[in-house]
């Protein structure tokens, strides 16, 4: 017996989304499983924009799961699409991938040195090893598997006795006036929407249209495998299809009822497969959702095939705040890999469930990470507490587990800018890492690295990989000696006050009091007077304070958390480079 959506997380997208899809469900399919969708293209890089073509859908189906209800989250690979180029730095300069533009996916050779059998197969890797990290259940479909086993045989020929029906929908568009031109920081057209544009390099060929008629059906060449083709007549009662191809001349006549070498055009595909599968909940990106585009003509074709169009949710752009030059001069924008080597799933996760489909956000790779980290362990101190609003304990919930269970997580989680600042320093070296991290409080030290991981992984793989060189902590070896004699008598009595206190006060807590307090000392204040109870010169004096301890330690302005760059440290070294 399906459960009921417990009442604290009915203010969320999710559950709204959830509500509908299972009332629109139970309309549709009364008694059988709730059907969501998504589909990925293996043509490149799978990047993060992507991601949420499966995470809405993803989040709304566990949502449905922990109701009760029985649920298939469809991922369609597109693998049996064209290859259409080659994606800047995967596949080297030599053109020699250029070759196989036009041909299925999974026919064309995986970039070098890969261990996958082909192209489709290497980018589904990544993406695949990636979801099951983020705890997303799903029944993948290979639609070359659909394709060239004959399973769409029936909507193939249905489609093509019906073609006249599919010309008059499409009619409908072509006459439409030309889009307006591309606004600057428009997202680009999704590699699905472009996939049959290119088929033979006629504008026309989007929709199958040729010299000697509307087709909705593109044959793959039987010479040269591409699908730079034209079919040049087709007979309903007996199937018999000719067609050639413009690349390389062949020319033959198959029978389309036992002809498994092609598909039908992406606006008649997509629908086709609604139909087919039942879909209820599909999202489509914004590249989708535009007046004529595949969403808005498949809403229409769908009825052809005796379907109704799934509800969905257009989803806004997904960027991206900061990316080390060295990983994106791989090719394209970061993947869901890239953000797993630096960040917990249960992070990923949150930051697609807490914001609707139809907000844009940002994936942080750079210093922005730390703050998010910090935004992230409040929440779950809000949780611990009871003070967390309904619709962001419904975020974190969904965060953290699925309907399957809780995710595997950092058992101790320490603050991400701690262990970024202590995997800098240290460069990596475990035990100086344990050294300061069982310092941070002594009342409880840390016994293991292993209370802190995958965490601390996390955020050694971010230093390693995010940070410029130039931004690395290095700690000097020698006293500044002409820094140190240039000092005034404020600025020597600064560094004895915290000297004095540093061994009475060695932990993450007692070092940031004393680091703050020692320019309310030297005015007059007391090292606990508040902000409030402080004149605004105060703040300019620990800024100068902060300045000259970084330029001793590390010969910067700026680095690691004071506090946490003293402990990295140590106090005979600190001693050593700070004393006059």
């Amino acid at each position: 017996m399906p459960i009921v959506a417990q009442s604290t997380e009915t203010t969320d997208w999710v559950s709204r989304f959830a509500d509908e899809v299972i009332e629109e469900s139970e309309r549709r399919a009364p008694g059988k499983p709730v059907v969501v969708a998504s589909g990925l293209s293996p043509s490149g890089p799978i990047h993060l924009g992507n991601l949420r073509e499966v995470m809405t859908p993803h989040l709304v189906a566990d949502e449905i799961r922990r109701r009760g209800y029985t649920v298939r989250h469809l991922i369609s690979w597109d693998d049996y699409d064209r290859y259409r180029k080659v994606p800047n730095g995967v596949a080297g300069i030599d053109g020699s991938w250029a070759e196989h533009i036009g041909k299925p996916l999974t026919s064309v050779p995986a970039p070098a040195g890969s261990a996958y059998p082909n192209w489709a197969e290497h980018f589904k890797a990544a993406m695949t090893e990636a979801l099951a990290e983020l705890g997303v259940e799903y029944d993948g479909i290979s639609q070359t598997e659909q394709y060239t086993a004959g399973t769409y045989r029936e909507q193939v020929l249905f489609a093509m006795k019906h073609r006249g029906d599919i010309d008059a929908i499409l009619e409908q568009y072509r006459t439409k006036k030309a889009p307006a031109k591309k606004q600057q920081g428009q997202k680009p057209v999704d590699e699905a929407e472009l996939e049959a544009a290119e088929g033979s390099g006629a504008a026309a060929e989007d929709d199958g249209s040729s010299t000697s008629g509307y087709y909705p059906y593109k044959p793959y060449c039987g010479q040269c495998e591409k699908d730079l083709t034209t079919v040049t007549a087709y007979d309903d009662t007996t199937t018999e299809l000719s067609y050639t191809c413009s690349a390389c001349g062949f020319a033959e006549t198959v029978l389309l009822s036992e002809f498994n070498r092609g598909k039908l055009v992406w606006k008649v595909d997509w629908p086709m497969r609604w139909a087919y599968e039942g879909v209820i909940f599909e999202p489509s990106g914004v590249d989708h959702s535009s007046p004529g585009s595949s969403f808005q003509v498949g809403g229409q074709i769908v009825g052809i095939f005796g379907g109704k169009q799934p509800i969905g949710p257009m989803y806004a752009f997904v960027g991206i705040s900061g990316m080390a030059k060295m990983s994106s001069s791989k090719g394209g924008v970061p993947t869901a890999s890239d953000a797993l080597q630096i960040m917990e799933p249960q992070l990923l996760r949150w930051l697609y469930a807490r914001r609707r489909p139809n907000q844009s956000f940002k994936i942080a790779f750079d210093q922005e990470i730390q703050r998010l980290y910090d935004e992230w362990d409040k929440l779950a101190g809000k949780v611990a507490d009871g003070s967390v609003l309904p619709a962001d304990a419904a975020a974190y919930s969904r965060a953290v587990g699925t309907a399957a269970g809780q995710l595997p997580a950092t058992a101790r989680p320490m603050a991400y800018r701690t262990l970024a600042s202590v995997a800098d320093i240290t460069a990596g070296a475990e035990d100086q890492t344990l050294r300061i991290l069982s310092e941070l409080d002594p009342e409880n030290p840390l016994t293991s690295l292993d209370e802190v991981r995958p965490r601390l992984d996390k955020a050694e793989t971010w230093i390693n990989t995010q940070v410029p060189a130039e931004e690395r902590t290095v700690v000097r070896d020698e006293p500044d000696a002409e820094l140190l004699k240039s000092l005034d008598d404020q600025g020597r009595a600064s560094l004895r006050l915290l000297l004095d206190g540093l061994e009475e006060n060695w932990s993450l807590d007692g070092l940031t009091h004393l680091v703050y307090g020692v320019p309310k000392v030297q005015a007059g204040f007391s090292a606990d007077a508040t902000a409030k109870e402080l004149p605004a010169e105060i703040k300019v004096a620990q800024r100068t304070f902060f300045a000259l301890l970084y330029h001793l330690l590390v010969g910067r302005d700026t680095g690691p958390r004071l506090p946490t760059l003293l402990l990295a440290v140590g106090q005979d070294r600190v001693r050593k480079l700070l004393s006059a």
